[in-house]
């Protein structure tokens, strides 16, 4: 069963706000090319869907630095989940997901591989209610937001984690991997 992940950028105080953190460097950029190398499958939820289709897909917009084009081209390449019930289609390596959302992320766990990634705010939090989720993946910016989403805000039920790794970025950035622990009985 390939774990599932949940991936995300957030600052100090736990807004996950796309735009609320540092902008991306290249140190940062090689992190996330490596996470997204773990991927087989991409889950979205409609809004980032579309936020990253409009962001990494080829033709690369002119915005996009040398040093950005290895994640841009992970990140193309990946097979994605998109859970919507608004969309009636989907390209860009694609497709819908549609019905009970917790036996359809399961099926997905089920298929072999590496890993299929979870990211955005709104489908992480269901994932999470339904405890789907495997590993949380936490990109803590050293930036008060003062703003914007929060971090899985509305969570119904709190979720013990233990650390398993932590790399440090010379930005003061700091990349920590938990996954839950199991009670066991």
């Amino acid at each position: 069963m390939r774990p599932l992940r949940y991936s995300i950028n957030v600052t100090l105080d736990g807004c996950c706000h796309h735009e609320a953190g540092l902008p991306p460097d290249e140190e940062s950029m090689r992190y996330w090319t490596a996470e997204m190398e773990r991927a087989d499958a991409l889950l979205f939820g409609r809004v980032t869907y579309e936020m990253m289709e409009s962001a990494w897909r080829q033709p690369w917009p002119d915005w996009m630095g040398e040093w950005e084009i290895p994640f841009a081209e992970a990140i193309d390449r990946t097979k994605k989940y998109v859970v919507s019930s608004t969309l009636s289609g989907v390209d860009w390596n694609a497709e819908l997901v549609r019905g009970d959302l917790g036996q359809a992320v399961q099926r997905l766990k089920q298929e072999p591989g590496e890993g299929l990634f979870v990211g955005g705010v709104t489908l992480p939090l269901a994932l999470a209610d339904l405890g789907l989720i495997d590993e949380y993946v936490f990109i803590v910016q050293p930036v008060l937001a003062g703003h914007g989403p929060t971090l899985l805000a509305g969570l119904r039920e709190r979720i013990q984690l233990e650390l398993v790794d932590r790399q440090e970025f010379r930005s003061g950035v700091v990349a920590l991997r938990h996954r839950p622990t199991r009670v066991t009985a």
